[in-house]
């Protein structure tokens, strides 16, 4: 599993702090957490579940809302409106550096801030919902006795978990205007509440409020004897894996731009934008492959870079050449190795360069020749044969790229 650290502006122009979790293979989707009240995006609950979800394939963004966690802004001045806008700002980053999310996942309030995001998430195809109230001024009464000073001296501090906070009289004004109801009814994608029957922080009835108001396909999940912030590692870790099995019937197949692309004639290649990032698809005659940067070149990794890439071309194509030679004499050679490098040497380090002043390309290539009954000389001829492999000889010619403009669509 890759941890990424990234962070993004919001619409108040505020730097978020989020992490995306990513599998080792390409993900099969991409998920947006959304934290509880006055969470964080590493409480154990959605650390867990984000883990779980990365083990059967998923990459899964979690990010501190304004104010929290490593996020920049204040909490005081936030609301439940902010927490929704904020949650399209971070699916706009996934669209743009990787892929739009297909799952809105949310935990506590989070779970109604996702239902109230969706409509402006086009791409997600399915919602679920962890403990979520049916409506944000649920969670009012979590400082209820507060309530009168903050209406009528417009901000009080409430005392949440462990830590204080400053509630503002816009704050409750905001949760008050939401139409959920609204919100859920129209929310056009398949939905998975989870709910404990023992949660009491906010009570199971929320939950059969949200079904209730929810149009098919629509799925409901019991939590036995979970409590409202999924302490219990096995708890969080059920509902990981349960989701992955749900969606599965709900999502498309990853997307790429391989169903886009069209079948290239052989010997052509054919490269399409993955994202707005570094990913890139690959596609040939017969055969498909990612290609990316890694994460210090501001990529995902998810596939080899251009170099990476290069050096295999020749690498493969002297493993070939020699093979095919040795067979043909009918040599003992059991197995061969070949490992090579890049770098860029001045010139005056090399004696193939005769301007001094200037830099060139230098590729090593260790070729390991394994077979005992192999002599001397047939070890110095295959060594000979490898300066003859195809590509090899191409990287030795002079090259001219021809760029063409294709006429606009």
């Amino acid at each position: 599993m890759q941890r990424i650290k990234l962070t993004f502006q919001n619409s108040h122009g505020n730097d978020l702090s989020g992490a995306l979790e990513l599998p080792d293979q390409r993900p099969l989707g991409y998920a947006l957490f959304a934290h509880c009240f006055s969470c964080g995006k590493d409480i154990p609950a959605a650390t867990r579940i984000s883990r779980s979800l990365v083990e059967k394939g998923f990459a899964v963004f979690r990010f501190d809302f304004t104010g929290l966690g490593g996020s920049n802004g204040d909490f005081g001045n936030t609301n439940f409106s902010s927490n929704v806008a904020d949650l399209v700002a971070a699916s706009q980053l996934l669209k743009d550096q990787y892929q739009a999310p297909s799952l809105l996942i949310g935990h506590s309030l989070g779970g109604a801030a996702v239902l109230a995001a969706a409509k402006d998430i086009p791409e997600a195809e399915a919602v679920i919902t962890i403990g979520a109230p049916s409506d944000p001024e649920h969670v009012s009464h979590l400082f209820a006795d507060q309530i009168e000073t903050i209406e009528t001296k417009g901000v009080a501090p409430v005392q949440l978990g462990s830590r204080t906070f400053n509630i503002t009289k816009q704050f409750l004004t905001d949760i008050a205007k939401h139409n959920m109801k609204e919100h859920i009814g129209n929310l056009g994608k398949a939905l998975l509440v989870f709910h404990s029957p023992l949660d009491t922080t906010v009570s199971i009835d929320e939950a059969s409020k949200i079904f209730t108001a929810a149009k098919h396909p629509r799925s409901f999940i019991s939590l036995d004897k979970a409590d409202h912030l999924l302490t219990d590692a096995a708890d969080a870790a059920y509902v990981g894996h349960t989701i992955a099995a749900w969606v599965e019937r709900y999502i498309s197949s990853p997307s790429s731009s391989e169903e886009k692309a069209p079948t290239p004639e052989k010997g052509h290649v054919i490269v399409k934008e993955e994202n707005k990032a570094f990913l890139r698809h690959i596609k040939t005659d017969h055969h498909n492959w990612l290609a990316d940067e890694p994460l210090t070149m501001g990529g995902g990794n998810q596939g080899p870079d251009p170099y990476e890439m290069l050096l295999a071309a020749l690498g493969s194509c002297t493993s070939m050449t020699i093979r095919m030679y040795a067979n043909h004499k009918k040599w003992p050679l059991d197995d061969l190795d070949v490992e090579l490098s890049h770098s860029r040497e001045h010139c005056q380090d090399s004696a193939e360069c005769e301007q001094s002043g200037q830099q060139i390309d230098l590729i090593t290539r260790n070729i390991t020749l394994i077979g005992e009954e192999l002599t001397d000389e047939q070890r110095q001829r295959l060594l000979q044969i490898a300066g003859k492999c195809p590509v090899h000889k191409t990287l030795e010619n002079k090259i001219v790229v021809q760029d063409n403009l294709t006429p606009k669509e």
